[in-house]
């Protein structure tokens, strides 16, 4: 699987609390790799959305909400942000404008494998 290192704004809602702002290290079609400043521990769910920039698609920025599971925590030392690797669990695109070529591409990227 290739992960892709990609610095991008993010909001994650953890299950049942708030919202925080981060930004991600790196992303790839089953997951996502985070910091944040709270602890969290593996097994708990979170929503994540991201917007990838017209850099990245080629057309338009598509904003795009993950459902995910944390399936490892980086603990540093102490007073540092928390490493937060998430599996990709679900998704659905949040845009207004038609980017069919970076959708359709994705949607079969992360079809493929999820079925393998």
């Amino acid at each position: 699987m290739r992960r892709f290192d990609m610095r991008l704004p993010a909001i994650v809602r953890l299950e049942g609390r708030s919202e925080y702002h981060t930004e991600t290290q790196n992303v790839s079609a089953r997951g996502v790799f985070f910091y944040l400043d709270r602890p969290v521990s593996a097994g708990t769910k979170l929503e994540v959305t991201l917007t990838f920039p017209p850099h990245v698609t080629l057309t338009d920025a598509v904003r795009v909400r993950f459902g995910a599971r944390v399936i490892r925590v980086e603990h540093p030392l102490p007073s540092a942000r928390i490493g937060v690797a998430a599996m990709i669990e679900g998704y659905e695109f949040l845009r207004s404008s038609n980017t069919p070529d970076f959708l359709s591409a994705l949607q079969n990227e992360l079809k493929s494998n999820t079925t393998n």
